[in-house]
């Protein structure tokens, strides 16, 4: 009886071209790795249950990754949170056109809505400082006018 032969981990591409991209943290949670732009998850990746698992954020690919977990349900699964999770083995790995596609892809969405958080953060506080001053002036006012009415009576 022949030795089986051990195939390379699927993995390890993924991950190595998650890992080039600018600015990336990996890290684990639970029992994945996950890969981070700044404190936004990109991809989680590891083995579950015996077979290998991904987990990709999507926006423009999001029809396709339903059309696939419609028609492969054991394999792909799609949230409601525009999160996608694919499922494949050594033998049967996740095709380099779809990965490659998808990382790329929940990158660019974990790189967006960093700039926007902060873009959005900046903007609450110039409209905070800008209607602070308003809202005393107005008080200031009614005082005065309150103290006017009590001193003249």
């Amino acid at each position: 009886m022949a030795a089986q032969k051990k195939l390379p981990d699927p993995t390890l591409p993924i991950r190595t071209q998650a890992s080039r991209f600018a600015g990336v943290d990996e890290g684990t949670a639970c029992t994945q790795s996950s890969f981070k732009r700044g404190k936004k998850a990109f991809l989680f990746i590891g083995m579950q249950g015996g077979r290998y698992k991904a987990m990709f954020k999507l926006s423009k690919s999001m029809p396709e990754a339903i059309r696939l977990a419609k028609q492969e349900p054991d394999d792909f699964q799609t949230g409601s949170t525009a999160w996608v999770t694919a499922r494949f083995t050594a033998e049967q790995p996740l095709p380099k056109r779809i990965w490659g596609k998808w990382l790329k892809e929940s990158y660019e969405l974990s790189t967006s809505s960093t700039q926007s958080s902060a873009a959005k953060k900046k903007v609450t506080k110039t409209k905070t400082k800008a209607a602070t001053p308003k809202r005393k002036t107005v008080k200031k006012r009614a005082s005065k006018k309150a103290k006017k009415k009590t001193s003249r009576s």
